[in-house]
């Protein structure tokens, strides 16, 4: 097969959608869609995310160095596109939204209740890759709802419908 050569902003694909929430020093909790997201690590399990520094959310998960990663179904996508497209510096987007949280059990951060799993990371450690600070978080605990969660205690990722 012939190939063609050509550029683009993001060439793996598909690209897990999450939404990653954070608190700030003073306790106001936030999330927002972020599109660099992955596992990078398996021992210690760690994953990163990167976020714009122009984001609200990068100074909250640069001074607590802590934020979850939740995993949003399609019936969570108007949720998720609004979390994606709108800025908590113009409004309180969880209580617009009435996004469930709960406190995240091993780090400073909420968990949005809805997302199916929540992945709680502390920052280890961060590197400017151009546009985005990547994050990288070691994992501390995950949630997940007890229907996706087999008898070994592994998340059976086949029962979502992740968007």
């Amino acid at each position: 097969m012939k190939k063609k050569q050509f550029i683009t902003k993001s060439s793996l694909q598909p690209a897990p959608k999450v939404l990653v929430s954070c608190r700030d020093k003073d306790g106001k909790d936030n999330a927002l869609a972020v599109a660099y997201c992955g596992n990078c690590s398996y021992d210690p399990p760690m994953v990163m995310v990167g976020i714009v520094p122009s984001r609200y959310s990068y100074q909250m998960v640069k001074d607590t160095k802590c934020f979850v990663v939740n995993l949003p179904t399609k019936d969570y996508q108007k949720e998720f596109d609004y979390l994606g497209s709108v800025s908590a510096r113009d409004e309180d987007k969880l209580a617009k939204m009435n996004i469930k949280t709960a406190d995240a059990s091993k780090v400073n951060a909420p968990i949005l209740v809805d997302c199916p799993v929540n992945i709680e990371c502390t920052v280890v450690d961060s590197i400017m890759t151009g546009s985005h600070e990547m994050f990288i978080g070691k994992i501390e605990n995950i949630n997940a709802d007890e229907n996706i969660v087999n008898e070994d205690g592994s998340i059976d990722y086949s029962k979502l419908d992740l968007i």
